[in-house]
């Protein structure tokens, strides 16, 4: 029976033209369709296995009953990174101790970020606890779940500054794991957007 896959990351076509409609509608979109003859599904974050900054395992089980945003960074990023945490920070603090809400930030430098390293990060943002985790794991295991799972571009590159080029999407999942919006984590009406979105779907499961 043939299959079709429906991939809408709304940065690529532009966010603002659904946003009003869906803020209307008091209901986000779903990114990830699948479509098998007359039955539509969503597709959603697969099982894994992670490090947080504390060296304690991290599975999707940690999120369920959980909304949560995910991003992929590295520690010594000296581009877009800073702009994308700094931010993320503002929405961090919007949700600090919402049982709700958690973050994830993987990163995509496997030598150098240590979870060590990533504990030292944690707490120059200011993060204690566990609502916000970064994520340490396999080359393969981060890049497969980046790149198939959440829909961001990441990979080595030597003639990149630091390294490494990524994309900067702060990726919304709802607590079903599947996506429901995807932005840019540089621009400020694109995070403003994201908490708003974020009110959107959490009231959806209050209804």
């Amino acid at each position: 029976m043939r299959k079709i896959i429906i991939y809408s990351l709304l940065l690529l076509a532009g966010a603002t033209g659904w946003t009003a409609c869906t803020n209307q509608a008091k209901r986000l979109p779903y990114l990830q369709q699948e479509i098998t003859g007359t039955d539509t599904t969503y597709r959603t974050i697969p099982a894994f296995r992670f490090l947080n900054q504390d060296s304690l395992p991290v599975t999707e089980k940690d999120f369920n009953g959980k909304i949560y945003v995910a991003d992929f960074f590295f520690t010594s990023c000296p581009t877009i990174c800073p702009t994308m945490h700094r931010n993320l920070l503002k929405v961090y603090s919007k949700y600090l101790n919402n049982p709700e809400v958690k973050f994830a930030s993987h990163t995509i430098d496997m030598k150098y970020d240590t979870p060590s390293r990533m504990k030292a990060y944690a707490t120059k943002l200011g993060i204690k606890g566990t609502q916000w985790e970064f994520l340490w794991g396999t080359r393969d295991a981060v890049y497969a779940i980046a790149e198939r799972n959440y829909l961001v571009s990441v990979g080595e590159d030597g003639k990149a500054a630091g390294g490494f080029v990524h994309q900067g999407y702060l990726v919304l999942v709802d607590k079903d794991k599947r996506i429901r919006g995807a932005y840019d984590g540089t621009e400020d009406e694109q995070v403003q957007q994201l908490m708003n979105d974020m009110d959107v779907l959490l009231a959806e499961y209050r209804k």
